[in-house]
């Protein structure tokens, strides 16, 4: 505790390092005050109890990434989920376009450049997806009134309008704290929309648990047990992400002018998860594009009625094509960031290599084969944390598979079926950012204490960093 009091009062009186936190607040702050600005011409009344009736669903799932700006249908619905997706498309054409290609190869230069197509990819999505929201609210109602007060043209543009500049505005904001405070911009807005709902959730939860509520008499026992699985999640997830496989490097002396250079023993570390909370982030941002169309046009045709029923949150086709995007973004994100083959160049290079291994192709080949077990490992442990809230809110429907649906309504527990009816979203995505955020925020504060000659939080080392 003295170490922690000591590191927070250096931190206060380092006036560059105290600037770049109150900077990273400040923008935070006005990230929530753009929350209780909303678009205008929507009955926030009714739109509340459409997500109240929907919180189970994927509705839920992006309001709660939004930090509640889209049960408000505020300026900053949209959130970060536009700059994520557009992020996720230039990356993908970076391995099949060359021109990317080349750009990303020339350095700063060429990542300032993409850096550029990602914001105007952003603004084109942000007015599709504003657009497709437009175009859903004005065909809902309930309890027979219209969300829209005056539905039409004009309301369609002033949403359009209004939605992408407050998401273009995330985006500037983001970058402003990544350039100019501590961590990571998007990544820190996401978790402050994550945090913000923690208070309305502890308090479901508390009401939840009383002997009158939902649970009845064993609500305290409930309550325990739930708490003791979070803080079992946090552990498991903390664990993992700090969880790393070391592969020792010989360097080989070198006698350059006087001086002998090289000869020790060192380590290349490579993380179980290298890839950070970005491959559910990325799951999360492409499953939503189905539900929209969904949303959009569920009442026009049956066969967007059915493909809802099917690709609804919760069901088994849902439930694996999360699963296997988290694991293929797994790959794909620490394919993108990590290449073997330069890593065995660079070490030949400079003398070192592996022992019992040759240098060149076989490192490179022996560097790729550990990376890829360790990222199938992360895949699956991310995907297993990711999927835990679903079965604790509303459970997997494997009864309604096509063939052996039947069977399994018979056989299995229901609580693997229908849940624990929990509403808050414990473990998963939303667990994994937040706890994942803190840990790079936290690592990034004590390197800027150790460059300037201070202690760091911990009293045995600076604490491993992690990709998020």
């Amino acid at each position: 505790m003295r170490k922690l009091i000591e590191a927070f009062r250096n931190i206060i009186f380092t006036p560059d390092l105290r600037n770049r936190c109150l900077f990273t607040l400040m923008i935070l702050a006005i990230y929530r005050l753009g929350a209780f600005i909303t678009t205008p011409g929507i009955n926030s009344a009714l739109l509340l109890q459409l997500f109240q009736q929907n919180r189970n669903s994927v509705l839920g799932i992006v309001d709660l990434f939004s930090g509640g700006n889209l049960r408000r249908l505020s300026i900053f619905a949209l959130g970060i989920m536009p700059y994520i997706t557009a992020s996720i498309i230039l990356e993908l054409m970076v391995v099949v376009w060359p021109y990317l290609e080349r750009l990303k190869k020339e350095g700063d230069l060429g990542r300032k450049k993409i850096t550029q197509y990602t914001r105007y990819l952003t603004i084109i999505l942000s007015i599709f997806q504003s657009l497709a929201i437009a175009m859903a609210l004005q065909h809902q109602n309930l309890a027979g009134q219209q969300l829209v007060y005056n539905p039409g043209i004009r309301f369609v543009l002033m949403t359009i309008l209004t939605l992408t500049t407050g998401s273009a505005f995330i985006m500037w904001l983001g970058e402003q704290i990544s350039d100019r405070g501590i961590g990571n911009g998007m990544s820190l807005i996401i978790f402050a929309g994550i945090v913000v709902g923690l208070p309305r959730a502890v308090r479901d939860l508390w009401i939840m648990a009383g002997t009158g509520g939902q649970w009845g008499a064993l609500g305290p026992v409930a309550l325990l047990a739930i708490l003791i699985l979070m803080v079992a999640v946090v552990a498991f997830i903390v664990f993992v992400e700090r969880g790393q496989r070391r592969i020792p490097v010989q360097y080989a002396k070198r006698v350059m002018g006087r001086k002998v250079m090289g000869g020790q023993m060192t380590y290349l570390p490579l993380r179980v998860n290298s890839g950070g909370v970005i491959p559910p982030i990325f799951a999360s941002s492409l499953l939503t594009f189905p539900q929209t169309l969904a949303l959009v046009f569920a009442n026009r045709s049956p066969f967007f009625q059915n493909f809802a029923r099917t690709f609804a949150w919760g069901e088994p086709l849902y439930t694996l094509t999360y699963v296997l995007l988290i694991i293929f973004f797994a790959f794909f994100y620490v394919g993108i960031i990590f290449n073997p083959t330069d890593l065995a160049d660079n070490m030949r290079k400079y003398g070192g290599f592996i022992p019992g291994i040759r240098p060149g192709r076989n490192t490179s080949e022996h560097i790729n084969r550990v990376l890829t077990r360790l990222t199938f490992v992360g895949g699956l442990y991310l995907a297993v944390v990711c999927v835990l809230p679903e079965w604790m809110i509303s459970g997997i429907h494997l009864q309604h598979l096509p063939i052996v649906g039947g069977w399994i309504d018979e056989h299995f527990w229901r609580f693997v079926l229908e849940g624990l009816n929990v509403n808050f979203y414990f473990g998963g995505t939303s667990l994994l950012i937040v706890v994942g955020v803190a840990m790079d925020t936290v690592q990034q504060l004590e390197a800027q204490l150790v460059m300037r000659n201070y202690e760091g939080f911990t009293r045995r080392g600076r604490l491993r960093g992690r990709g998020v």
